[in-house]
């Protein structure tokens, strides 16, 4: 994971949005980042796909106060709350945003489009609708932040004995890249969000994004042909199993920041 999650850009923005600290057009254009373009599809009342300006107008209309940011994989459905249908769509896709104070959900579908040198990304967000109830398995931010902290601790030596940076030159360029994008911007959340919250983000992306280098996922090949400093088939399984707890709490721990906003405005 090298760099966020739509959802999470999505989700930090449009929160900034609703509490007035930032201008529509801004918002928008810090959730593009880099693609072409996002249009939002089944928006209710409108028969062709519209812009973010629009469905996040239509969002707060209906009665949303903030949004949510689940990022599920198959056995962990983090931050949903149903129906079968949404997790499904939601699951395959890795991310989803949900409304809070309205039963709506967008899971958003990413397409390449352009000749090959040219390509181009743009985003479909799909606009779903979703159970009203608790999301699946989200931490507090002191909880996330507790439960990375112990992870790193307990998983530090593991990760030192994979030497990433040994592992070859796909790995090695994978790791530039993040240490690059990490030096180059830190605006990792948006207006109205704690220092905790971008604190415990800040960390969390860099834990998730780590992981996926060591375990091959980083690399720019994408197929896990490297594997960090494992030698053989038993070394990479004892790699594996420390690994996945660590990846499963830095996407807590991920999900608990962009989810802060809302929390602490319940709180509020």
């Amino acid at each position: 994971m090298l760099c966020e999650p739509h959802s999470g850009r999505l989700a930090a923005w449009g929160n900034s949005l609703f509490a007035g600290l930032v201008a529509p057009d801004d918002a928008v254009q810090m959730i593009l980042g880099e693609d072409a373009v996002h249009r939002v599809v089944a928006v209710p009342g409108e028969s062709a796909p519209v812009g973010l300006t629009l469905a996040l107008g239509r969002l707060r209309s209906i009665g949303a106060v903030g949004l949510r940011v689940a990022l599920p994989v198959p056995g962990h459905p983090l931050g949903l709350s149903g129906p079968p249908e949404f997790n499904a769509r939601a699951l395959e896709a890795g991310e989803a945003v949900l409304a809070s104070g309205a039963a709506v959900g967008l899971v958003p579908e990413v397409r390449e489009v352009g000749p090959e040198g040219d390509v181009l990304r743009e985003v479909v967000w799909h606009w779903l609708p979703v159970q009203v109830a608790p999301p699946a398995d989200v931490p507090s931010l002191g909880e996330a932040e507790r439960e990375l902290a112990e992870a790193l601790r307990e998983a530090t030596a593991t990760l030192s004995a994979l030497d990433v940076a040994g592992s070859g030159a796909a790995a090695r360029a994978a790791l530039e890249v993040y240490r690059a994008r990490a030096e180059r911007s830190r605006d990792v959340l948006a207006p109205g969000y704690s220092p905790r919250a971008v604190r415990v983000l800040e960390m969390a992306q860099r834990v998730a994004t780590l992981v996926a280098i060591a375990q091959g996922a980083g690399t720019p090949e994408g197929h896990g042909t490297e594997h960090g400093g494992a030698l053989s088939a038993s070394q990479m399984a004892a790699r594996s199993e420390t690994l996945r707890p660590l990846e499963r709490t830095a996407r807590r721990a991920q999900v608990a920041a962009y989810n802060a906003y809302v929390e602490e405005r319940g709180r509020g």
